[in-house]
């Protein structure tokens, strides 16, 4: 509801800005949200737009984004709640047609059509079905402690099951289709899932990332110091996409010629949208490349020493076109 709602408001507003301006505008800014927003909702606009608030402008592509990504997620939600009441209707026929039996089994019963034979036989049966379906009756149950106790996931959400990242595609009583990187469809059982560690994207919070790289060991302090310097400046000027005060730390020493250090950032967003976070690591390794450049940081291999013990012999006495012959 905040995501349509919000999504009223800039329509609105791009409206209104496009009837009270002659020439097309390029930007939305706080004044003009301030004509329609009090300045608390003016500022809240701007800074769920990812990167009005650095800049303190609305562009077009800022806007187009975030629609696209409100849609996303009212899409997933519906399809959540479509699965959520699909499987809840398919339970509901299940009970009924237990409490139907049971019904039955009370009114015969009391009727007194039923005889302590009939029972008897009916018990029997029971004792059959229930060795027959006992292990489909149990995996039923732990379906559906798993979809509707434990629910640890939803439609759309991003999760990571035995090494391999998925997104949800359709939650069923017995079943979770997911969809792989490669569109592949991967069907799991429910049952099996209640066993399995998931890690959900999706409901983590804003999640942290490292960039690692080598330096040469003969690289002087002084230019580390401005490395470390530059890329903090970097990371806290991008205040929309990382938190401020990220740590740059040497971690250990490779080979005795090379220095492994990492950038230990958070992002201000999680893992959900993949491509997001490695869009914005790109930008980074980017920036990083081109301080390193700046700074004429490069990588040296380790120096080898090379022996010599043994010369071959000459097996030719002619000597190069260049070279004269010395008198005898």
């Amino acid at each position: 509801m905040v995501g349509l709602y919000m999504l009223f408001i800039i329509a609105r507003i791009s409206d209104s800005l496009l009837f009270l301006f002659p020439a097309p505008t390029m930007f939305i800014y706080m004044q003009d949200l301030m004509r329609f927003l009090r300045e608390d909702e003016a500022l809240k606009t701007m800074s769920v737009m990812d990167g009005s608030s650095e800049s303190e402008r609305i562009s077009k592509s800022t806007l187009k984004n975030w629609v696209v990504n409100a849609f996303r997620e009212r899409r997933a939600l519906a399809l959540t709640l479509n699965d959520t009441k699909t499987a809840v209707n398919k339970l509901h026929h299940m009970v009924n047609v237990l409490v139907g039996i049971t019904i039955v089994v009370i009114c015969l019963v009391i009727l007194e059509i039923a005889t302590s034979k009939f029972l008897l036989f009916v018990s029997s049966q029971i004792v059959v079905v229930a060795f027959i379906f006992g292990n489909t009756c149990k995996t039923i149950f732990e379906a559906l402690i798993f979809l509707f106790v434990m629910h640890p996931y939803d439609v759309g959400d991003r999760c990571e099951i035995d090494g391999v990242q998925m997104i949800v595609e359709e939650m069923n009583i017995l079943t979770t289709v997911f969809l792989r990187y490669d569109n592949q469809k991967i069907i799991f059982p429910n049952s099996t899932l209640s066993t399995k560690p998931i890690s959900n994207y999706y409901r983590s919070p804003d999640m942290g990332d490292a960039v690692e790289f080598h330096v040469h060991i003969a690289t002087p302090a002084d230019k580390i110091a401005i490395m470390k310097q530059k890329i903090t400046s970097y990371i806290e000027i991008k205040k929309d996409h990382w938190y401020a005060s990220p740590t740059v730390v040497l971690m250990e020493l490779e080979g005795l010629n090379m220095m492994k250090m990492a950038v230990w950032l958070r992002h201000r967003m999680n893992h959900q949208n993949m491509g997001e976070k490695w869009q914005r690591r790109a930008l980074l390794v980017e920036q990083m490349v081109t301080i390193f450049k700046e700074l004429d940081i490069e990588y040296r291999l380790h120096p080898l020493d090379i022996n010599i013990r043994t010369m071959p012999t000459a097996s030719s006495a002619r000597l190069p076109s260049t070279w004269e012959a010395s008198p005898s």
